[in-house]
């Protein structure tokens, strides 16, 4: 998730959408000359954020900088905020005119290119620094993502563990920059609490534009998440062009160059891309297509959604898409899906469906069931996107099932939703049985379009005061033992009702919810009251 990347040459940069933005915000700092400088808070922080305050995740030195001109430095402002800042006496820093960013490492140059964009400086690579500049370095040895950025003597020096970062020290530079003007005098220590922060889109319900899903991605890097799950394959629609089988691509469907270019840009956003084709469930846009592989029922009835699991050529088909889009996708996660097959949610699945049960004792022995039949299914897709060369697999939680003649693969990440379902196992249980899960809480972190089945938009409020990563179901945390095993969490924005709200209403309305998840991953402490985080978030877009 976080290991040095492949460079590009090109990549796309947002410089010409925001310089304006951050350079008029940086005039009118100016106007408030050394009254600032030594401002980094939000003029009514408490708590933590208060450099005099001890318990504070940004605390103050004991012994700063010696100087009588400059008021003691708070840390500077940014979303989510820094986790250690040592304070010290000094102007700060500010873009220039003859400032630059100076990169010391050749695999940086990309991000020194874009913040210099964004600032509207210019980019220096690797010239003699001087009083003015900006300089990225990566030095390794610290936590992965961790950085350290320096601010002294009228410069800017931010080294990363390793390039993310990097990355991530200039993205709060850039926030501090636009929020006041500056970037405050001082240390900056500071790391992510948890591996896995990110954004889920189900562009297959409701399309999207590239255009669309770029400007998230741009937004959620500045938020320092490093994920974007792709759910584009449901029984509504199936949204990316397709080489192999034309036939179940649906209108509006991304084409493959538009998916290069969000994969292009996420990579050099140091976002993964987890690209999912849900089954057997989930599949019913893909059936439509070849409707002999539907599954029926003892009565022969259809049922909405759900694969043949029984049908070699079932399995045939969903494998072909996943090495196509294996190769389109060349990161190493995938996700399987595995939710909600509706054979298994029938209060007696053998009954109903004789040939599956029939067909499991034949493989599995005489006590196997229709669930070691789906289990098996996931096993076996899992082989084929790991041949792919996918290392990181990830199902939905009700897609692993306990007990039973056939074990699920125990190399895959589970990611836990299910709040909602009656009968749903609880977290412990996967916990339990050492799952590394992450937290996709459908009572905090579920965006869902028309809230459907008493579904509520979530807010960043509710999400930033009640929600943290051991809150996996409702509202109660599961016991902090467990903590080590949950790698973080996920905002999921599902389309049930596709027409209830346009993409820009929804870009809108998540913001702040987005805003209070990258906090509370970066840091599960709350360094601010929440109307003082609304208003950073605000102040740093």
């Amino acid at each position: 998730m976080t290991g040095r990347r492949r460079r590009r040459a090109e990549r796309p940069t947002r410089g010409a959408v925001v310089t304006g933005a951050v350079t008029a915000g940086v005039a009118g700092a100016a106007a408030l000359g050394l009254l600032l400088a030594g401002c980094g808070g939000d003029g009514q922080d408490t708590g933590r954020e208060q450099a005099a305050d001890p318990s504070s995740s940004a605390p103050a030195s004991a012994s700063p900088s010696p100087s009588r001109s400059y008021a003691l430095s708070k840390p500077p402002r940014a979303v989510p905020a820094v986790r250690e800042h040592t304070a010290a006496r000094g102007p700060g820093w500010r873009p220039a005119e003859d400032s630059r960013v100076l990169v010391r490492d050749d695999g940086l140059a990309d991000e020194g290119r874009l913040l210099a964009g964004e600032l509207g400086i210019d980019y220096g690579g690797d010239a003699d620094a001087r009083a003015g500049d900006v300089e990225l370095d990566v030095a390794g040895g610290g936590p992965a993502e961790s950085y350290t950025m320096t601010v002294r003597d009228g410069r800017v020096r931010i080294t990363g563990a390793d390039e993310a970062g990097a990355f991530y020290g200039t993205r709060t530079v850039k926030q501090s920059v636009r929020a006041q003007g500056r970037v405050p005098e001082g240390t900056v220590k500071d790391r992510p609490a948890k591996p896995q922060r990110g954004l889920m889109l189900d562009n297959a319900r409701k399309p999207f534009t590239a255009r669309w899903i770029e400007d998230r991605l741009r937004e959620a890097a500045d938020l320092k998440l490093n994920q974007f799950g792709l759910h584009f394959s449901d029984d509504q629609a199936f949204r990316i062009e397709s080489d192999d089988h034309p036939e179940i691509v649906s209108e509006d469907a991304l084409s493959k160059d538009e998916v290069r270019r969000i994969l292009r840009l996420a990579d050099s956003l140091h976002i993964t891309v987890v690209p999912e084709i849900d089954s057997p469930g989930h599949l019913g846009a893909v059936i439509d297509a070849y409707p002999d592989l539907q599954l029926r029922d003892a009565s022969g009835r259809a049922t909405r959604g759900a694969i043949d699991i029984g049908n070699p050529a079932s399995a045939r088909l969903i494998d072909s898409l996943l090495r196509e889009y294996a190769e389109l996708f060349p990161g190493r996660s995938w996700h399987l899906g595995g939710d909600e097959y509706q054979a298994l949610v029938k209060s007696d699945p053998e009954a109903s469906y004789p040939r599956l049960a029939a067909l499991a004792r034949e493989r599995y022995g005489a006590d196997a069931t229709v669930q070691d039949l789906a289990t098996a299914w996931l096993n076996d897709r899992q082989e084929t996107v790991e041949k792919a060369g996918k290392t990181t697999v990830k199902v939905w939680n009700d897609g692993l099932h306990p007990d039973g003649a056939v074990r699920p693969n125990r190399d895959r990440e589970v990611e836990y939703w299910t709040g909602k379902e009656i009968g749903a196992r609880e977290p412990r249980e996967y916990l339990d049985d050492d799952w590394k899960v992450v937290n996709l809480n459908d009572e905090y972190l579920y965006y869902v379009l028309g809230e459907p089945n008493t579904f509520r938009y979530p807010t960043g409020r509710r999400i930033y005061e009640e929600w943290s990563p051991l809150v996996l179901r409702g509202t109660q945390p599961v016991p902090a033992r467990y903590d080590d095993q949950i790698l973080g969490g996920v905002f999921a924005i599902w389309c049930d009702q596709a027409e209830a709200q346009t993409p820009e209403q929804i870009a809108t309305a998540i913001r702040l919810p987005l805003a209070a998840l990258a906090q509370r991953v970066w840091d599960t402490e709350r360094p601010l009251t929440w109307d003082q985080f609304a208003a950073r978030a605000r102040a740093v877009r």
